[in-house]
């Protein structure tokens, strides 16, 4: 069995067929805890190899937490990414794991793009807000100099 060193990139690591990364190389390599990593096992997400205590991760459990990450930073929810993962299958043409990702893909751009308006709002709200307290302040400065 080869063993892949943390310093590997994530491009390397997914190229590799055959090899193994330990929980903690697999950690660094994805920036996320020892106990995320247990936590994404324990739910079904990823579910690598085991040699004793030690936990070892293929390709396969590269590529899932890739997609694991990816679902995250988005904002599906896990158990969204649990069953647009679970739908998956290696021998077919995956055109309902495909239409669910699409589906939930436009649903949740819809949800950021109303986030996006309203982060907006709110910066706009405080500039306009900074603008007026910064005129307060140089008022009250010239005031005190005077």
């Amino acid at each position: 069995m080869n063993m892949m060193p943390a310093s590997e990139s994530l491009a390397s690591a997914s190229e590799v067929s055959d090899n193994y990364i330990r929980i903690g190389d697999m950690a660094n390599l994805f920036g996320v805890t020892l106990r995320t990593l247990r936590f994404y096992e324990d739910k079904g997400l990823i579910s690598p190899k085991r040699e004793g205590n030690t936990r070892l991760y293929s390709r396969r459990d590269i590529s899932r937490l890739n997609l694991i990450m990816l679902g995250r930073k988005v904002g599906f929810s896990l158990r969204e990414v649990k069953q647009i993962m679970d739908l998956y299958d290696p021998e077919g043409r995956n055109i309902k794991q495909l239409r669910t990702l699409v589906d939930k893909s436009e649903r949740q751009m819809v949800k950021l793009e109303k986030q996006r308006e309203s982060v907006e709002e709110a910066m706009r709200d405080l500039q306009n807000a900074m603008n007026d307290w910064k005129a307060v302040l140089a008022t009250r400065l010239q005031a005190a100099a005077a």
